[in-house]
Parts: structure tokens; C-alpha cells; sequence
């Protein structure tokens, strides 16, 4: 079968205080704030889990979406902390300037056997490996780890439904992408049950609108799950887009969304890093 033709945009992480988390993705991760959008009421497709409530969303990366892999890091006013679960291994990023900002912020640092882990605010992991990437444009975000029960079948549903292209594999994960000048997605055997508990994310990416609905009609002809069907979101003052969100055996969310619509949505915005502390400022759930 033919690889879709896609591209990898970015991980939905649940965050609880947006101050520390600005803190860890700006000052000790590096990463810059590409935009950040307010809403008053919950997402019709769930993109803020299931709260019907006021929330934000701040992308966070090292460049646009168009060429890099970011985090979207989903803010529920009111709402202070998730339950972690087992089902996010983390992100690997390759940079030499992580390790020094975080030793001098005094930010906790554990050695691994592949090299650094830095955990988030809300327990997200970060695995660095203190090396520059590849090329000079390269984005130093390397891959998103998720676990799975059952590493055979989960290659299967991506490989066969969702047509990505295998890059490496070793006895327990198996790695793959849609292009690979991009993040690879790996898929990480764990003997345990996955529990996504409450802080579950959701893995976005983009693909053309002429191949949503093909993409629906093999899922179900898959007998895989829908959990929503081709869908118009709406963001103010903003194009829309169509997603359709899936979930693989293990019940990790996926979001394919049209290229021709989250290509304008997703523009850097310059000012994208003073809205967010124009909403800090004002947050009275924050931290101070």
C-alpha cells in the first residue's frame, strides 16, 4: 500500500499551571511560542479533553509547524492537575544547550543509559541527547514515544491503515513516520495494561482534505475506532479546518487534519509569546 502523504504537526499535552510550564518549554527546553489562542467553551471534537468549559491552547516549538514538530499544551481553566498515565513515553530531542540551561536553573536532571531525561511540570517525560542535530536545519525533535500491548498489531493498524513508513525497528519499538525529514512516531512494546488516565494527549497530523474521507472509510473498513467522523472546527478570527480524530488499539488518540486549512490556521503569530503572558498576568488559578 502507498504511504500517505502526510506530515507530522505536533503532541497535545494537558498542562495544570501555565506559568511553570511557560517557565520548562521557554527557559530549560528553549522552545519558543509560535501562538496562543483563548476559547470559551469546550471543543466540539474533544481537543481539550472532555471539559465543556473555558481553556487555552499555546504551541510551543523550535520553528513553524510547517517544518517543525511541536507541542500543543491544552490549559482547562480551573483545573490544577491530571493523572498521569502509562501511555506517553516522552519526546527525544537532540540539542547541546538543553543540559547547561537546566543545570543553570537548577532544574533536575537524571541520567539515562541513551542520555538525559528532564520531566515536565505535569510529569512529561523529555529524553535529550546532548548532540546537535543531524543538519543545520534539521528540528531538533526526534521522535514521540507512545506505548503499546501489542507491538505487532499496533505496526499493522499504522503501517496498513494509516500507511506510514517504517524507519527502524529493534525487539521492542518500531519506529515510523510519513517523511523522514520529519519526527518519527515509536511505538514502544510495555508489558502492562495502558492506562491513559486523565492527562492523555493526542498525536496530530496533517494530510490533504481530498484524503480524509478515504482515510475514514479504511479505518472502518478496518474495523478500527472513529472516534470523530470528518469535522468542521471552528477558530475565531481564524480559518477553519476539518479533522478526523481516530484512535489505534491502545486507544491513542489521533488527529488527521486538512493540510489546506491548518497550513493558513497554523501561522507563527509574532506576538504569540505576549498573548500568553497577557493571560498569565490575569489567571487567578495561577502560580505567581
Amino acid at each position: 500500500m502507498a504511504v500517505l502523504s502526510g506530515r507530522a504537526l505536533h503532541y497535545v499535552l494537558k498542562i495544570g499551571d501555565r506559568a511553570k510550564n511557560a517557565f520548562f518549554f521557554r527557559q530549560i527546553l528553549g522552545m519558543k511560542v509560535l501562538r496562543h489562542e483563548e476559547f470559551k467553551e469546550g471543543c466540539e471534537a474533544e481537543c481539550n479533553g472532555p471539559y465543556d468549559n473555558r481553556w487555552s491552547k499555546t504551541m510551543v516549538g523550535y520553528g513553524p509547524e510547517s517544518s517543525h514538530f511541536v507541542i500543543e499544551l491544552t490549559y482547562n481553566y480551573g483545573v490544577t492537575s491530571y493523572e498521569m498515565g502509562n501511555d506517553f513515553g516522552g519526546v527525544t530531542i537532540h540539542s547541546t544547550e538543553i543540559l547547561p540551561r537546566a543545570a543553570q536553573h537548577s532544574y533536575p536532571i537524571e541520567k539515562t543509559d541513551g542520555g538525559h531525561l528532564l520531566t515536565s511540570p505535569d510529569g512529561y517525560k523529555f529524553h535529550v541527547i546532548d548532540q546537535a542535530a543531524t543538519e543545520a536545519d534539521a528540528d531538533p525533535v526526534q521522535s514521540v514515544e507512545l506505548r503499546v500491548t501489542n507491538l505487532a498489531a499496533s505496526r499493522q493498524y499504522w503501517e496498513q491503515v494509516l500507511r506510514m513508513q517504517p524507519l527502524a525497528e529493534n525487539k521492542q519499538s518500531v519506529w515510523l513516520t510519513y517523511d523522514v525529514k520529519q519526527a518519527s512516531l515509536e511505538l514502544t512494546q510495555t508489558p502492562d495494561p495502558i492506562n491513559r488516565a486523565k492527562a492523555y494527549g493526542r498525536i496530530a497530523f496533517a494530510v490533504p482534505a481530498a484524503t480524509q474521507q478515504p482515510l475514514h472509510e479504511a479505518v472502518v473498513a478496518a474495523g478500527g475506532t472513529v472516534l470523530k467522523s470528518p469535522i468542521t472546527l471552528e477558530t475565531p478570527g481564524k480559518p477553519a479546518v476539518t479533522v478526523l480524530i481516530l484512535a489505534d488499539p491502545d486507544g491513542h488518540e489521533i488527529c488527521f487534519v486538512d493540510e489546506e486549512g491548518f497550513s493558513q490556521l497554523s501561522q507563527e503569530e509574532p506576538d504569540g509569546d505576549q498573548r500568553l503572558e497577557k493571560y498569565l498576568a490575569k489567571d487567578p488559578f495561577q502560580s505567581k
